[in-house]
Parts: C-alpha cells; sequence; structure tokens
C-alpha cells in the first residue's frame, strides 16, 4: 500500500465510477482498477462491492477512506511544512457561489485570505443556491456559499450570516412601510426562478397563506439579482429579495424598501462543503480562516 493507490482509492470513492476516477487522475481504467486490486490484496480485504452499474464502498473500504483521507492530508502538511515561507503556497480554490454571498461575502473573504496566501488563485463561479449544493455534492467545486440549506449526505453546513428577505419596489408604487402578502398579488411580480435560495423561502411562505404562485401576476422569471433590481428600478413590477442586496441597491435611487406583514422567517447564508471529497491544503486552509474568522 502506498500513498498514489491511497489517493486513486479516494478518487474512486469521490466520483462513484472507476471511468470517471480514471479521467480525474489521468490514468487508464485497467491501470486504476490494478491500483485498486493492489490494495484490497495487500489488505486482504474487499473495497468495493459492483452492484450493475454501480460502485458502492464495503465498510472496510469506508474505513480505509477514512484513513486514507488522515494520511493524505498529512502528506499535504509534511510538504507545506518544508517550504521555506507560507507565501509559495499555491494552488487554486473552486468555489460556487449563489448572488448574495458571491456579491457581498466572498470578496471580503478572498481579499483577507490572499494576505495571507499571495499566490492562491481562486475560480467563482456563480449559481442559483441548489445548483451550488450540487457543484459541491458532485466535487465540481471545493466549496460552496449559499442562502438555503439542502439536506444531502455529506454535505456540511457552516452558518455565517442571519438576514430577512423585503420586499423592493419602484416609487411608482404607493405602499406603507408594511405590506400584507394579499396586498403583493394584486401587483405585478419579478420572481427569482426555482433553484434560488430567496425562491425556496418565498415558496415556503406562500404555502402557509395558502396562496398558489399562479395567482400571483408574475411578469418575468430571471436567474439574475441584478437584472431583478433593474426590473423593479424600470417600474415592471415588485419583487421579494435579499434584505444585504435592497440596501445596496436603494443607494442608487428609485428604489423602495418595504417591510412584509408576518414574514418574519430569517435565513442564513452558509459555507457548505463535502466530507467526502478530499480537498486541497489551500481549500482546508480557506476552511479554516472562515471558520476562524467568520463562523
Amino acid at each position: 500500500m502506498d500513498l498514489h493507490q491511497l489517493y486513486i482509492f479516494t478518487k474512486v470513492v469521490e466520483h462513484k465510477s472507476f471511468s470517471k476516477a480514471a479521467e480525474a487522475v489521468y490514468l487508464s481504467q485497467s491501470t486504476v482498477s490494478s491500483h485498486i486490486q493492489s490494495l484490497e490484496k495487500s489488505l486482504n480485504v474487499q473495497l468495493f462491492d459492483r452492484v450493475g452499474r454501480d460502485t458502492i464502498l464495503t465498510p472496510y473500504g469506508e474505513r480505509l477512506y477514512y484513513w486514507a483521507q488522515k494520511l493524505l492530508q498529512l502528506k499535504d502538511q509534511a510538504i507545506f511544512d518544508m517550504k521555506e515561507s507560507v507565501t509559495e503556497l499555491k494552488g487554486m480554490i473552486h468555489i460556487g457561489v449563489s448572488s448574495v454571498p458571491g456579491q457581498f461575502l466572498v470578496p471580503k473573504m478572498v481579499k483577507e485570505f490572499r494576505n495571507e496566501y499571495p499566490n492562491v488563485t481562486f475560480a467563482i463561479h456563480e449559481f442559483p443556491s441548489r445548483i451550488v449544493a450540487e457543484r459541491v455534492i458532485s466535487g465540481k467545486v471545493d466549496l460552496g456559499f449559499l442562502g438555503e440549506k439542502y439536506e444531502k449526505d455529506h454535505l456540511h453546513y457552516l452558518p455565517l450570516l442571519k438576514e430577512k428577505l423585503v420586499l423592493i419596489s419602484s416609487k411608482e408604487f404607493e405602499f406603507g412601510e408594511t405590506v400584507s402578502m394579499e396586498e403583493l398579488a394584486r401587483y405585478p411580480f419579478v420572481m427569482r426562478n426555482s433553484d434560488s435560495g430567496t425562491k425556496a423561502i418565498l415558496e415556503k411562505f406562500l404555502k402557509q397563506h395558502r396562496i398558489k404562485e399562479e395567482q400571483l401576476n408574475i411578469v418575468a422569471y430571471t436567474d439574475s439579482s441584478q437584472a431583478l433590481i433593474e426590473f423593479v428600478k424600470q417600474g415592471i413590477g415588485i419583487a421579494i429579495i435579499s434584505e444585504i442586496t435592497a440596501r445596496g441597491a436603494s443607494l442608487s435611487g428609485n428604489l423602495q424598501i418595504h417591510e412584509i406583514e408576518d414574514f418574519d422567517e430569517e435565513r442564513y447564508f452558509y459555507l457548505v462543503y463535502n466530507e467526502m471529497k478530499t480537498l486541497s491544503l489551500v481549500a482546508k486552509l480557506f476552511i479554516e480562516m472562515v471558520k476562524t474568522k467568520w463562523f
């Protein structure tokens, strides 16, 4: 058993496929299979069950995966310790973000992290919250920041910042400081798409008030919070968005912010990562910084 075999083993576990793991490590599928067979032979245990097209970890495989992560992390730390200085630490961190944390949280975190590790590069990918969670599960990004919690196996969430949703309108609409949901149903409405955290919270609220989405006068759906704000500023419709986003957008004028009657539910923005994914040292250091300074 060697560390390279353990590394290949972790990739098979994370990709749940010998062929996909082979692509990830730039080896042939037969070479990956040979490494796994050598591991199984040296340990005298079966690490995977092959059920149809699925590759499933055995209890022995689960135990080895735990120790493989420990050993590979220790190897990374040893290499890091041999560096002449921390400024030599390099690498890229892939982060999935939903719109609000992507605008208002992540840039500050990246700046703070790069003050200590200036050679680390970030690749930021913006998606609706549900897609961020799916990208973290599939390993397409190292970690994510999102505004809704999706209960999936192996996802670990760290709550970062609490906020609420508010109503925004242009000055063409005459609302009081507080507006009822029944009153909103009479006005043209601009809606985020169904994969956003904001939409998920709004759907729960509508259900509580026994209001169906088709009862709203929806004039447009959009993936972009910035586009939604422009629709509202032009007087095309009203919208419900993050209070953090609304406060920032209201500074440019022609935007009013209103409280929604009986809408007291608050939400967190979360950092999320996959406990089953073998993260790079720089990604682990970034998560540790967030835990220490933001959690």
